[in-house]
């Protein structure tokens, strides 16, 4: 039986929830495509979330991962053959280079955002093309949830026509971002180092692309009452699509047909064994991670490293835009390489 051995940098809430899927992916994979999986080791310089790491381990029925204070300690050990990143934003450019600089190969999943600057995120896909032996996932895993999912085959049809507006959804690339957002409710009694956070927590973001389409990012931290976590829409010249996250439904329909016409299907997808924290998708990620880590030579991942920077940089761009009441080209922003 094949094996693929899993080590975890980062064991907060979402190393934590990476362990749940991989223990659920385990069970799955091991009864249906015999591959053994395992988490062998887990890595955090505190203490606590390595504690609450190796309980969530024995609560989940695993054997208990070795653990490490630092993700090196983790990397020299020659414990595991793959790596997820789950650590704070800041930290991921260095650890990330160590991984794909290291002298032991070790395949990554590495949670958004990528890095938090376009500079380090093009560093670090520099890095990854000397490195042939490996490949990089980066965590958008909002694309596999099943209901966007679908729309995405819906659009790829032909559908709903040539596609002109979405909120949210766009397959070309970004040309200018225009925003307008403000700190208005999340983390303002909250004070680190004498420092208040400075995160956006509602925004308005148009994206204009390169095929004429313009795609909008309508963001709020703070409306958990509502019925739908994300509602998607997509409008081509002959139709509209929708989905809606997490009643997991789709409906589209063409101009022509009206009201009358309007198709609605649930778009559930029964490979899910783990909803978690993002309705099943990061179990369809970690299925997916697998797959290419076991096809090794095919088309690699599924959201490469060039799906990263661009999602890097479109958030640099609506950042400034905010900051300057401006249009901001994607060229300001990726420079000319």
């Amino acid at each position: 039986m094949a094996e693929v051995r899993y080590g975890i940098v980062g064991v907060g809430m979402m190393g934590r929830e990476h362990l749940h899927n991989l223990a659920h992916l385990a069970a799955e994979v091991q009864r249906e495509q015999s591959v053994l999986v395992r988490v062998t080791c887990l890595a955090d310089p505190h203490p606590e979330s390595l504690r609450l790491g190796l309980e969530l381990a024995d609560e989940l029925g695993l054997p208990a991962p070795q653990t490490f204070s630092g993700h090196r300690e983790l990397l020299d050990s020659g414990l595991c053959h793959a790596v997820i990143v789950s650590s704070p934003n800041m930290t991921h450019y260095e650890i990330l280079m160590d991984i794909i600089c290291h002298h032991k190969p070790h395949h990554i999943l590495v949670e958004k955002p990528l890095c938090t600057t376009v500079q380090h995120c093009k560093e670090v896909i520099e890095a990854a093309k000397q490195r042939p032996d490996i490949f990089v996932q980066v965590g958008l895993e909002y694309r596999y949830m099943p209901p966007v999912a679908k729309l995405i085959d819906i659009v790829k049809s032909g559908t709903l026509g040539q596609f002109l507006i979405a909120a949210t959804l766009a397959a070309a690339n970004p040309v200018r971002v225009m925003a307008s957002g403000a700190i208005d409710v999340n983390h303002r009694d909250e004070v680190y180092d004498g420092k208040v956070p400075d995160i956006i927590d509602n925004a308005y973001v148009i994206v204009e692309f390169d095929n004429g389409s313009r795609g909008m990012l309508d963001l709020c931290m703070f409306a958990e009452g509502s019925k739908n976590e994300q509602e998607i829409s997509v409008v081509g010249d002959i139709g509209k699509g929708e989905a809606f996250v997490p009643e997991s439904i789709v409906r589209f329909g063409k101009r022509a047909g009206g009201r009358d016409g309007l198709v609605t299907i649930m778009a559930d997808d029964d490979r899910i064994k783990y909803q978690g924290l993002h309705h099943g998708s990061s179990y369809l990620e970690h299925l997916s991670f697998l797959c290419a880590i076991r096809a090794q030579g095919g088309s690699g991942p599924s959201v490469k490293l060039n799906d990263g920077l661009l999602s890097v940089a479109i958030g640099v761009a609506g950042q400034l835009s905010i900051e300057q009441g401006r249009f901001v080209t994607m060229e300001e922003v990726l420079g000319s390489n």
